[in-house]
Formats: structure tokens, sequence, C-alpha cells
């Protein structure tokens, strides 16, 4: 083998010593020797599938890289886990660039979103639950089978049909008209449009467990009025409620052991005394 002359020598040696020509041929030679790990690999297992491409993670990682730097320099004075003007919430998933763990920008999002439900659930509370009477005299019983109207005017008579509607599963009715009931009195437009909401949303809509029975007619009145709710919104729909109470649960319950035991207990006692 020809060996070189000593000025060959140090020209070759005070070339290669320099650094930026091994960072120049140092990515070729691990990039030949990678691709051939690669080669070798996919000849072994005859899938050319099972191998990844190289190039497009590559291509993805340089690629996320490029999003996170502008990032970076777009807030050079923000403090350290303080989203920049630019830049998502110090909480970003490092994988995406989507807000996939609980970042600041959804913390804000859902202490917003909550405040609406807090105010719908105190309203909700103001709506009409077991009403507070004293006990039904033997008159006021007897009195409710005359009428209809002189049943549902004492909290008594409309806590005992409640009871009988209860065992039939329309109890939402009477809760609907008591509804209605509550909103008449109501003079705050603020509230008035909330409890609208909450009543539509409980009472009217299609989606709710407790949706009353009304026609069409009536649904699309109140869904035109419901851009500008009064307390008069659902009288069209309490009306027809309450002539279905009067029509078809009434004279059951007229029937039913919920009033003839009450009329009963009250007769003894009445008898004792």
């Amino acid at each position: 083998m020809p060996q070189l002359s000593q000025d060959n020598q140090e020209c070759l040696q005070k070339h290669f010593s320099r650094l930026s020509i091994w960072t120049q041929f140092l990515p070729l030679f691990r990039a030949q020797r990678y691709n051939t790990d690669i080669h070798q690999i996919t000849e072994n297992e005859g899938d050319p599938r099972a191998v990844p491409d190289i190039k497009q993670m590559g291509s993805e990682r340089m690629e996320m890289r490029k999003r996170q730097m502008p990032a970076a320099q777009d807030t050079p004075g923000a403090a350290p886990g303080q989203p920049g003007a630019g830049s998502r919430g110090s909480n970003a998933c490092c994988f995406c660039w989507c807000c996939c763990c609980s970042c600041s920008c959804l913390t804000v999002r859902n202490q917003e979103d909550q405040r609406p439900t807090i105010a719908s659930h105190e309203l909700r509370a103001d709506l009409p639950t077991w009403e507070e009477s004293p006990a039904p005299t033997l008159e006021e019983v007897n009195a409710w089978a005359q009428s209809f109207d002189k049943l549902m005017v004492t909290p008594a008579g409309r806590n005992a049909f409640r009871e009988f509607l209860r065992t039939e599963f329309s109890e939402e009715n009477m809760l609907f008209w008591m509804a209605c009931e509550e909103l008449k009195k109501e003079a705050n437009k603020n509230i008035i449009e909330e409890k609208a909401r909450i009543i539509y949303e409980d009472y009217i809509s299609i989606l709710s467990p407790k949706e009353v029975s009304l026609d069409s007619r009536v649904r699309e009145v109140i869904n035109r009025n419901m851009v500008e709710p009064s307390q008069h919104i659902f009288d069209d729909a309490q009306l027809q409620i309450y002539t279905l109470m009067h029509r078809d649960s009434y004279p059951r319950f007229m029937n039913s052991a919920v009033y003839k035991d009450l009329l009963q207990s009250l007769s003894e006692k009445s008898i004792e005394a």
C-alpha cells in the first residue's frame, strides 16, 4: 500500500482536524448507517409496512419545534408558567397543539359556564314544592267534590290533588301550573326571563322528562315569545293544562283512595268531637 508523503499527511491532518468538517460528515455517516440497519430489518421481516416512516416522523418533530419556537419568542418578558399573547396556556399538552390538559383558558371558560348554572339552581329552589297549609276541614274537603275550581283554590286541595297525580305519574301538570302562578307574581325583568327559561326547559322542551302535553299551536306561540318573555308567556299553556286536569284527572281523584280516606278520617274526627 503506497504511503503519503510527509507534506500530504500534514495537509490531510490539518484539513480533517477542523471541527466543521466532522460536523458536516458525521450526520451523513449516521444516516447511511441508519438506512443500512433499516434496510436489513426490512429484508429480515419481509414486511415493509412494519418499518415506520422515519422522514415523516422527523418532519412532524421539526414542525412541532417550529411552532413552539415562535410561541416562546412572542413572550420574552412573560413569567414562567404564565401564558403569553401568542402562546397557549402553561398546561397545554406537549404532544399536540390543542389544550388537551386542564389549561387556564379552559378553567376560565368553565367558571363562566357555571355562573348561569348557579343562578338557575337558586331560582329552581324558589319554584313551588309542597305548599304549607293547615289541615283541611271537613267542609273544605266536601267542597272539593262540588267543583274543580274549589279544589284548586286552596293549598290543601292542591296538595291532596298533587299527591294523587303522583300516583298516576302526571305530577308535572300540577308543577307546571304552580310554576306559572309563581311567574305571574314576578316584576323583575331579569328574573322573569330566567324563570321563563327554566319553566321552558323543565316542562315545554321535548327533551325534558317532565314535558307536559300541549298542542302545536301553543308551542309555536311560546317559541316565538321566548325571545322576550313576559310573566304571561305561558298563560295559554297553563289554561290548557288546567283544562286537561279538570276533565281527565279530577274525576278519577274524586273516586280515588286518596280523597276517600281523607274524607273518612275527617268524618270520624267530627263524629268523635
